[in-house]
């Protein structure tokens, strides 16, 4: 009877465990879920992988005064050693780049406008500059 009762209690913990793990995984926030409407809307990455890794992003943001800029830029992916991340944003409806280049400036900045720019650089300090808004 008591071996009964502990591949109970076992099948049970297991469950429970991966139950807990399915909610967290489901749980998890990523840019979209931030205050300020975030969606990504461009992305590109260095191929090679001797060196830094480069990755630059582009989102537009639909509440630009209340947007968590840092936030969205934290959950963003970084390496150690000479990585870069650095993301764009753009005002939602406005005119922004569905396509980004690895070089600087990385889009045509007579046509786009972004109103904030998140980098994240060699020492692993993650910064925003805001660029403006243009209402």
């Amino acid at each position: 009877m008591g071996k009964r009762y502990r591949k109970l209690y076992i099948v049970s913990a297991i469950v429970i465990f991966a139950a807990l793990v399915v909610w967290d995984a489901l749980q998890h926030r990523g840019p979209s879920g931030l205050d300020g409407g975030f969606e990504e809307i461009a992305f590109v990455r260095n191929g090679q992988n001797k060196g830094g890794i480069v990755r630059i992003y582009a989102f537009s943001v639909t509440d630009t005064a209340g947007a968590d800029y840092l936030g969205c830029g934290e959950l963003l992916p970084h390496n150690d050693y000479g990585s870069i991340t650095k993301a764009f944003f753009f005002e939602a409806g406005k005119a922004m780049p569905h396509e980004i280049q690895l070089d600087p400036p990385h889009f045509d900045t007579l046509q786009f406008r972004p109103v904030a720019v998140y980098t994240k650089g060699e020492d692993g300090v993650g910064n925003v500059t805001r660029v403006g808004l243009s209402r």
